[in-house]
C-alpha cells in the first residue's frame, strides 16, 4: 500500500469539498482531496451521451444555482468570465447553470487543486501523529481531516473517530430522487423550457437542450418528486425510467412520445434536510471536521459556504495554536 502526506486531506470533491480545499490552498495549506468518482461532478453531475453521432449531456443533478452570498457571487463572476458558467433564466432571474454542463464549474475549481478521483475512503485511523486516510489501495496521511461527503456517508466514516460528529451526520434525513434521461425525436408539444409542481409524482423537469451552450436533439430531465422516489426506490432503473415518463406525459399534458434515448439515475442523498448551525463544525482536540450543505442549506450555494466556513475554522485554529 502507497504512502502519501499532506497538511490537511478532504474526503470529498464536491462543491463542499472543493470549496474548503480552494480557501486552504489560497491560504498556503498543503491540501489533497480525494473523491469516488470518476472526474468532476458530485450532485452536480453531467452524463455524456452518443446519440446519432452527436454527444449529448445531461445534466441529471443539480439543475441549476442561485448566488446571493457576495462572496459566492463573486466565485461565479469568476466562473462565468472563464466560460464555465452562465445565467438561465427559464428557471428564475437569479438562475446560473455551468457551461456547457454543470459540472463546469466543479471542474474549474478542481483543475486549480490536487484532487485525486476514483479514491473511495474506506478507513480513517487515528494515530498519534494525525490521520491515516486508506482508500483503493491508497494511504494518505495528514495532521487533519475534513469529510465533504453527504451526511450518511459522512457518519460511516465518521462512526469510529469521531463519534459526536457521526451522530450529528447520522440525525440528518436526505429525500432521494430518480433523475430520467430522455432523448426524443421530435419536440415535445410544450411550450416551457421548465415544469415544476410541489404536489404531483414530478417535481421538476428542464429542457436540457435549452440551457446555454447546449446543442442536439430534444432532451429533457425529469425528476421525480421526493414521495414518488420513495415508492419506486428499488425499481431497476430502466422500468424507474419508463414509470417517471409516464408520470412526466401525464403532468405536462404532452403525447407518449418515441425516445431516442431513456436511462435513469437514482439519487439516494438528493435532498438534504439542512441543520441550521455556523455552516460547518470541526473538533479542534482530533483535528477533523466537516462540511456539506445539509450544515448550511440544501443548494449549491450552501454547500460552498460550508466548505469556506470550514476552511476558515481550521485557519482561525492554526493562527491560534502558532501564537
Amino acid at each position: 500500500m502507497m504512502n502519501e502526506d499532506t497538511e490537511i486531506v478532504i474526503v470529498g470533491g464536491g462543491m463542499a469539498g472543493l470549496s474548503a480545499a480552494t480557501r486552504l490552498a489560497e491560504l498556503g495549506l498543503g491540501v489533497i482531496v480525494i473523491d469516488k468518482g470518476r472526474g468532476p461532478g458530485g450532485r452536480m453531475a453531467a452524463r455524456r451521451i452518443e446519440i446519432g453521432g452527436d454527444t449529448v449531456t445531461f445534466d441529471h443533478g443539480a439543475q441549476y444555482f442561485t448566488a446571493r452570498e457576495p462572496s459566492f457571487r463573486k466565485a461565479v463572476n469568476a466562473w462565468e468570465a472563464a466560460g464555465a458558467a452562465a445565467r438561465w433564466p427559464a428557471a428564475g432571474d437569479d438562475a446560473w447553470v455551468g457551461t456547457p454542463a454543470m459540472n463546469a464549474c466543479i471542474k474549474a475549481m478542481a483543475q486549480q487543486l490536487d484532487v485525486r478521483w476514483g479514491m473511495r475512503a474506506e478507513r480513517l485511523v487515528r494515530g498519534p501523529g494525525g490521520w491515516r486516510v486508506e482508500a483503493d489501495g491508497q494511504t494518505y496521511t495528514a495532521r487533519t481531516v475534513l469529510i465533504a461527503v453527504p451526511a450518511e456517508q459522512a457518519a460511516v466514516l465518521l462512526s469510529n473517530v469521531a463519534p459526536d460528529l457521526a451522530a450529528l451526520a447520522q440525525s440528518v434525513q436526505s429525500a432521494p430522487c430518480w433523475a430520467v434521461m430522455a432523448a426524443f425525436h421530435t419536440p415535445l408539444s410544450f411550450a416551457p423550457d421548465t415544469f415544476r409542481s410541489d404536489t404531483g409524482p414530478v417535481s421538476w423537469a428542464a429542457r436540457n437542450c435549452a440551457k446555454p451552450e447546449r446543442s442536439g436533439p430534444e432532451t429533457w430531465v425529469i425528476h421525480a418528486s421526493a414521495s414518488r422516489s420513495r415508492t419506486i426506490i428499488d425499481l431497476a432503473k430502466e422500468d424507474a425510467a419508463q414509470t417517471v415518463l409516464a408520470d412526466f406525459h401525464a403532468a405536462t399534458g404532452t403525447a407518449h412520445a418515441e425516445t431516442l434515448h431513456l436511462d435513469a439515475h437514482r439519487w439516494l442523498y438528493a435532498l438534504p434536510q439542512a441543520r441550521r448551525c455556523e455552516g460547518a463544525y470541526f473538533d479542534t482536540k482530533v483535528q477533523v471536521g466537516m462540511a456539506g450543505d445539509y450544515l448550511h442549506s440544501p443548494r449549491v450555494e450552501g454547500a460552498w459556504l460550508s466548505g469556506r466556513v470550514l476552511a476558515e475554522i481550521v485557519c482561525q485554529e492554526r493562527v491560534a495554536r502558532m501564537s
